[in-house]
């Protein structure tokens, strides 16, 4: 991945590529069915010219003020040491707060995004992919039929590639979305030419006009009309990896103007022929370059998806940094770059669901209901949390942030109300899948809590420990033993069971504890800490930020190089405890939240998997807990 480039550091063309390859996906192919899909609200009255203009001022100034000012403008102004997306926003602003209450809503906000964001990225596969290949019954009716099955083809082929990473086909996404936009611009200027009114819209008024003319219609058309900023998180998400001026640069620049262009150019095709209603997008082209551009749009919906299902893997490994999630399975498919991972669960998990929404839905006019919740459920999440992080980083006036972010949110819950009123249609897959995970994240969240409390509970003081084992006669024996614990401050359970089985305590001892810290990353020089506790004895504490994966056994060799601890990794024995959980007589929490937790702990990979620990150095040692 191409590092971020600093306010110093000019932009390149290879980073502008790389941001329209990763970054741009999911926005870039709304044009195949956001204005088609808002059409089709007044297609039974017969559309006129006002009602055309209507709907692209709507489009265009949702794209201004959701993702002009309120994104590319103000929001990625919060960046977490570089990095952003809701999980990072919402640990800015839990900063300095020290009311739990307030970090519970603040924490639960961010985690409600975190989980239509996962939403959004099941349906996107699924709305993009089938309006690619819906564009084979403009070249040929009788291709109906080949739809799905060619759909599905595409799909499974993505999902079935993720393990080999995104290195190879990342190199390839900046010139083709390159090509995508300058199609779509060029595409749009030939209409426009034609039918230069069309660029009436670009005043608001035809927005405020259709808008008061249709009323509860019109509510109900902004539903669609927010599938043409869908993909506006992903430019504050991506923010990390290129940094946000070539992000902006792109955006204002060539994005923004090529997508506008596209809009008209399907508004003037619709004025001056309305019987081009039924595929605007595809019938913008002239007869011969109606088949590549079905090529041509597949290749950029598979980007788009891509991107979602990228950004998938890194939430997820977010949320089990912060501790919303168990530890899964995290293949690094890159041996340079950190970023590049595939988390094999979410992958079939996300295709599983792609799948059921490609033959329940069937089309992507019927998904269209599906998709606008999880988009603008996570904007309302983002509006809350941006508002709080520009009161108290920013120190912005309570009146400034009121009355900026008091617009956006209300903005953004106009656009939720419309998708709300799409529940019935298919807007309740959303917000089941987002439920549902939010009571997985939340269950899991308080087991951790409680069984830390117990842990505690039932664990001997380090302190007490060192204080009496000079005068305890144990036998120390060569080697290096290494004990994992949750907190420093406490003797690892499997050390006691060790010493209560075998009697004897090794030569070397380190009590390592995995402290998983709200940066996104943690600098090499901070990454370790070295307290001698005894003769022999030391404990060392590693960091992580919630955008890194463990790795145990280097980091230990690097404190080894650094600290005189004589660490070989070939030689070290790790000790780790395996706890059986079971429910307790009077459980702490309510019974389905309990089994919610006890099959997610069951099912978690193992502490050696996760921080990568040679499974020929490992011993386990279990206990039975109840919680």
């Amino acid at each position: 991945m191409t590092p971020p480039a600093s306010p110093a550091t000019p932009v390149r063309l290879g980073m502008l590529l790389g941001v329209l390859g990763v970054v741009y996906g999911d926005i870039g192919t709304s044009p195949l069915y956001a204005f088609k899909a808002t059409l089709e609200h007044f297609k039974h009255d017969g559309v006129d010219s006002a009602d055309v203009l209507g709907i692209l001022s709507l489009i265009f100034w949702s794209l201004v003020l959701v993702v002009t000012c309120k994104y590319v403008l103000l929001v990625m102004r919060a960046d977490n040491r570089g990095e952003g997306g809701i999980l990072a926003l919402m640990v800015l602003a839990q900063r300095g707060v020290q009311n739990p209450r307030v970090r519970r809503i603040l924490t639960l906000i961010g985690i409600a995004g975190a989980c239509l964001f996962f939403g959004d990225g099941v349906i996107t596969p699924a709305i993009s992919v089938l309006s690619a290949v819906e564009g084979l019954m403009v070249v040929n009716p009788l291709l109906h039929e080949l739809v799905i099955p060619i759909a599905l083809l595409v799909i499974l082929g993505l999902f079935l590639m993720q393990w080999r990473g995104t290195g190879l086909m990342g190199r390839l996404f900046g010139p083709l979305m390159l090509v995508w936009f300058s199609v779509l611009g060029l595409l749009g200027i030939i209409q426009i030419v034609r039918n230069p009114a069309v660029l009436l819209a670009l005043s608001p008024s035809y927005a405020v006009a259709m808008i008061f003319h249709y009323k509860l219609l019109s509510l109900i058309a902004l539903g669609s009309v927010v599938l043409a900023v869908t993909g506006a998180e992903a430019l504050y998400a991506d923010m990390g990896h290129f940094g946000a001026r070539p992000i902006r640069q792109a955006w204002l620049f060539f994005v923004l103007p090529a997508l506008s262009l596209n809009y008209f150019g399907q508004g003037a095709l619709v004025l001056a022929s309305p019987e081009a209603i039924e595929n605007p997008f595809y019938l913008l082209a002239p007869q011969w370059f109606r088949l590549p551009l079905v090529f041509l749009s597949t290749a950029a919906t598979v980007i788009a998806s891509q991107a979602m299902i990228s950004g998938a893997y890194s939430v997820a490994r977010q949320c089990m940094q912060l501790g919303f999630l168990p530890r899964l399975t995290v293949h690094h498919t890159s041996s340079s770059e950190e970023g590049q991972i595939y988390l094999p669960q979410v992958n079939w998990a996300i295709l599983v669901g792609v799948v059921i929404l490609v033959f329940a839905f069937r089309t992507s006019d019927n998904l269209a209901s599906a998709y606008g919740i999880a988009v603008t459920g996570t904007f309302l999440c983002t509006s809350v949390l941006a508002a709080v992080v520009f009161r108290r980083t920013y120190r912005w006036r309570r009146a400034t942030v009121i009355g900026v972010f008091g617009v956006f949110f209300l903005l953004d819950f106009t656009y939720f109300a419309a998708n709300v009123l799409k529940v019935p249609q298919g807007g309740w897959v959303p917000l089941v899948l987002g439920l549902a995970l939010v009571a997985l994240m939340t269950s899991w969240k308080r087991g951790r809590d409680l069984l830390l409390d117990r842990w505690k509970q039932d664990s001997l003081p380090l302190s007490s420990f060192l204080a009496r084992l000079p005068q305890s006669r144990t036998v120390r024996v060569p080697g290096m033993a290494i004990f994992m614990t949750g907190n420093s401050d406490f003797v690892p359970g499997a050390l006691l069971h060790n010493l209560k089985h075998n009697k004897v305590l090794h030569e070397r001892v380190l009590f390592v504890t995995v402290a998983n810290e709200d940066t996104p990353s943690v600098p090499a020089a901070e990454r370790t800490t070295v307290t001698k506790l005894a003769e022999g004895i030391h404990r060392v504490i590693v960091r992580y930020g919630f955008m890194e994966s463990p790795h145990l056994p280097r980091d230990l060799a690097a404190v080894s190089a650094t600290e005189g601890l004589d660490f070989d990794p070939l030689q070290a024995s790790y000790f780790l405890g395996r706890e059986t959980l079971v429910a307790a007589a009077r459980p702490r929490m309510p019974i389905w939240r309990l089994w919610l937790f006890l099959v997610m702990a069951r099912n978690a990979i193992s502490a050696t998997e996760f921080f990568r620990i040679p499974t020929d150095r490992v011993v386990e040692l279990g206990v039975r807990v109840a919680i």
